[in-house]
Parts: C-alpha cells; structure tokens; sequence
C-alpha cells in the first residue's frame, strides 16, 4: 500500500493556499500567539544563564566573581529588563489559556476556567512575594 495520510487520492492535487510569510501580522491575536511563542526564548536563555551561574558558584570565589561581573555589565542589565518583559508577557498571556489546556473536574463537576486561571495567577503571586521576601530581607 502506497502513500500517507496527506496524499491526494489519483488524478487529484491538493490546493496549498498562498500564505504571506507575515500572515501572523494580519490579526492582533495571531500576533499575540507568535510572540508569545518568541518569548520562550527568553526564558530559556535565563535558564541557561541561572545553570552557568550555579556552575560558577561551584568553581570556586574568583570564578563567580568574574560571573557576577558580568552579570552586572550594562549590557547584561539590558538583557535581564528585555528578558523580564518578555516573561511577564508571556505569563500574563499563558494564564488565561491555561483552562484550554487543563481540564480538571471534582466529582462530575467541571472547575471552571476562571478558577483554574485565578489559582495559576495566584500562584504567581505568592511565588513572587516569598521571592521577594528573601532577596530584601537582607
């Protein structure tokens, strides 16, 4: 038996409609999604930078400092506001998707989707302030 699930039955050619390659640009919410998209980057750039900050914790006094150094360059400041903004977006947009990707139900009952968006964000929000209450404490 030949051919996949995408090929045309004999004769026939399957119609590929011309698509821009700015077609994300045509509607707000395709823009949203694509950047939203683009913005993993950024946390997965941070990622790697926290694991070569643990790295250099491990190697001893001088090495972290020269981290830490650089951690504090301008250029790395511009990094670390860009790759915030970023984030924030992306939480800010993720949240209110969430209850399309998690279906949780108690019983037969159905939680509904604000609940589940609300603890996300709730969530967040006392991540933050636990966070926050180590880092200013001094």
């Amino acid at each position: 038996m030949s051919g996949g699930a995408h090929e045309p039955a004999a004769g026939l050619k399957l119609y590929h409609p011309p698509m821009s390659l700015w077609w994300w640009l045509e509607r707000r919410a395709y823009f949203k999604i694509v950047v939203r998209e683009l913005t993993s980057l950024f946390v997965g750039a941070f990622a790697v930078v926290t694991l070569l900050q643990i790295r250099a914790v491990g190697d001893g006094p001088e090495p972290y400092a020269a981290f830490a150094a650089m951690l504090g360059s301008p250029a790395f400041i511009t990094f670390s506001v860009v790759a915030f903004l970023a984030v924030l977006f992306h939480a800010l947009t993720w949240f209110p998707l969430v209850p399309t990707t998690i279906v949780l139900r108690v019983g037969e009952q159905r939680v509904p989707g604000n609940i589940i968006a609300g603890a996300h964000f709730a969530g967040w929000l006392i991540v933050s302030v636990v966070v926050a209450y180590i880092l200013l404490r001094g």
